[in-house]
């Protein structure tokens, strides 16, 4: 245990009070708790290293460097101590991630060593669901997709992906490792699909799931069944199975701009709760 202030990476035997941070604020952590919960805290085996910063000897905040960089429950102090150790080991993430108040902070300290950013999203609702919805019917056409059906859903994922990111996941390795996370969404019962005729009308996937907290990522329509609701019915859908397999409270997060998104997904029974932030490099 360290008796002052300071921060280090963190290691198997640290993950009992890693998992209490994580722990403390179930929703917005979810995406890494699931992490930790599969993994621990051994780099290869996590995908990255877990940043701890201990104030008075008791670790309070925690930083998630890998692909993402994702402060977690990061008071100021530990933000300048993450921006401190990541400017050290130099950027090796695509982007960084998490509640926006500390992830704005830890962004303009890294700013004028790690800018420009490809894209910063400054505000990006957090919004919860508690209960199915009372007022929009589920689509009983969306269902799990099938681990056969890999070739139908690729394309869709690889469309949302491009849409929403600005770039192909396929670039750089030829989409092996993106490939392989859909399977294993699909592989674990968390991709879910309206097909017809052999295409995607619409999918959704559940991308982290802890015992507390689910959260929806990846929502997509195609493009010539945009503006027919098969967005509210079929998060309905997805909502339904969720909460009833999954766990009690289930999340996403949302563009601020996207405004007709944000409004379907009200009309489903989500509420804002608080706010991300992501800059993408």
């Amino acid at each position: 245990m360290l008796t002052q202030s300071s921060t280090r990476v963190l290691e198997p035997a640290d993950l009992g009070a890693a998992l209490a941070v994580l722990d403390s604020a179930p929703v917005e952590n979810a995406f890494v708790t699931a992490r930790v919960q599969i993994a621990g805290l051994d780099p290869w085996r996590l995908g990255g290293e877990m940043w701890g910063w201990y104030q008075d000897g008791h670790l309070t905040s925690l930083c998630y460097s890998g692909a993402n960089l994702v402060p977690i429950c990061a008071t100021p102090e530990a933000v300048r101590a993450f921006a401190d150790r990541a400017r050290r080991v130099g950027r090796r993430c695509s982007s960084i991630v998490g509640p926006a108040e500390p992830t704005a902070r830890l962004w303009q300290l890294l700013e004028p060593s790690w800018g420009p950013a490809r894209d910063v999203r400054a505000r990006q609702p957090l919004m919860v669901a508690e209960a199915p919805s009372d007022t929009v019917e589920a689509d009983p056409l969306v269902r799990r997709v099938r681990k056969d059906e890999m070739e139908v859903i690729m394309p869709a994922c690889v469309a949302m992906f491009t849409e929403e990111v600005g770039v192909s996941p396929t670039a750089g390795d030829g989409g092996l490792l993106y490939q392989a996370r859909v399977a294993e969404l699909v592989g674990t019962g968390r991709s879910f699909a309206r097909i017809e005729d052999g295409k995607v009308v619409f999918k959704a996937e559940i991308g982290a799931a802890t015992r507390q907290a689910c959260q929806i990522q990846g929502v997509w329509v195609a493009p010539e069944h945009r503006g027919k609701g098969l967005s509210e019915t079929g998060m309905a859908a997805v909502l339904r199975y969720a909460l009833a397999e999954i766990a009690p409270v289930v999340s996403l997060y949302v563009n601020d701009y996207n405004a007709p998104a944000r409004a379907a997904y009200r009309r489903v029974g989500f509420q804002e709760v608080g706010a991300f932030m992501s800059v993408l490099f």
